[in-house]
């Protein structure tokens, strides 16, 4: 599969971005989030009064010269990130000629560049059937960045994805210290609500990006078709039919997908969880410059 995103010009426009984590987030030293938390960086913060025990290096002298009263400086706290991106390789990511893939491999990639950018930890976690693929490893540094995704352009999207399995199935989901994004269209049986409510006990932040073609969106179907399910092994599928595309039965499928994106939005609302859904007819920078600083993932 060739992807046309990733390339040097796509990239370069993203270098004036970087992601905006929550400030709550634990996290690793040495990074570049500002957290809510006092630490040791050059930036100030507030004083507070001495207090039995404190390095007394850190005293204000000129505040003691004013009021006589011994006050200390504090700096504010720079945190490193665990981003993990979670990406469907399900067959219905890799349909429209392949167009829905590499869409969502830009999105992901864009994502995956924004946090080497912040000296975050990255790690791609490829969704097949029941278990995640980590084939990169731990991505610090740009230079890993782009050795990893070189091999994307080669990436296979086939079978059924189950979200859940997936994500809970994942070793490396730690608690309460970066931003973790599911990147899929979420046409998929799996109950991929309790995967986000995992993630949400593990305290991490969220983002489902919705990947979806015009076709989705607006099927162009009239008079009699055969519907295959993409994902289908079986051609006798129960989930397979041939059916008459009438217009009673457009308007109900328009409703159906109205629902549908409802419901994930809904759901992620209640949880404090960012969604967004882009369709692939749309330049990718719409998605990056526009959707995602709507949510405020980036600034």
């Amino acid at each position: 599969m060739k992807s046309s995103y990733l390339n040097d010009g796509f990239f370069s426009r993203l270098e004036t971005l970087s992601l905006n984590l929550r400030s709550n987030l634990a996290g690793y030293f040495g990074g570049k989030h500002l957290v809510n938390t006092y630490g040791q960086t050059v930036e100030f913060a507030d004083f507070r009064e001495y207090q039995l025990g404190d390095d007394i290096r850190r005293i204000d002298w000129n505040l003691y010269s004013r009021f006589e009263k011994y006050f200390l400086k504090l700096f504010t706290d720079e945190r490193q990130m665990q981003v993990q991106i979670f990406l469907d390789c399900s067959a219905s990511m890799g349909k429209d000629n392949h167009q829905k893939a590499s869409y969502a491999i830009g999105a992901a990639a864009a994502l995956g560049f924004l946090s080497v950018q912040n000296m975050d930890k990255l790690s791609f976690n490829l969704m097949r059937d029941t278990r995640s693929e980590n084939p990169f490893g731990t991505i610090i540094g740009k230079n890993a960045f782009f050795r990893a995704i070189s091999s994307f352009e080669e990436l296979n999207f086939t079978e059924d994805v189950d979200i859940e399995a997936c994500i809970k199935n994942c070793p490396d989901t730690s608690t309460g210290n970066g931003l973790t994004v599911i990147v899929s269209d979420f046409f998929t049986d799996s109950n991929w609500k309790k995967a986000v409510d995992y993630l949400c006990y593990k305290k991490r932040q969220v983002l489902l990006v919705q990947i979806m073609s015009p076709e989705e969106i607006d099927p162009s179907y009239d008079g009699r078709v055969n519907l295959i399910d993409s994902e289908s092994v079986d051609v006798s599928d129960s989930k397979n039919m041939r059916i008459k595309i009438t217009r009673s039965l457009q308007k109900a499928y328009e409703e159906a997908l109205r629902d549908f994106k409802l419901d994930i939005k809904t759901f992620c609302s209640k949880r404090g969880v960012d969604f967004i859904s882009v369709r692939t007819d749309q330049p990718i920078e719409r998605v990056l410059f526009s959707e995602l600083l709507k949510a405020g993932i980036m600034e």
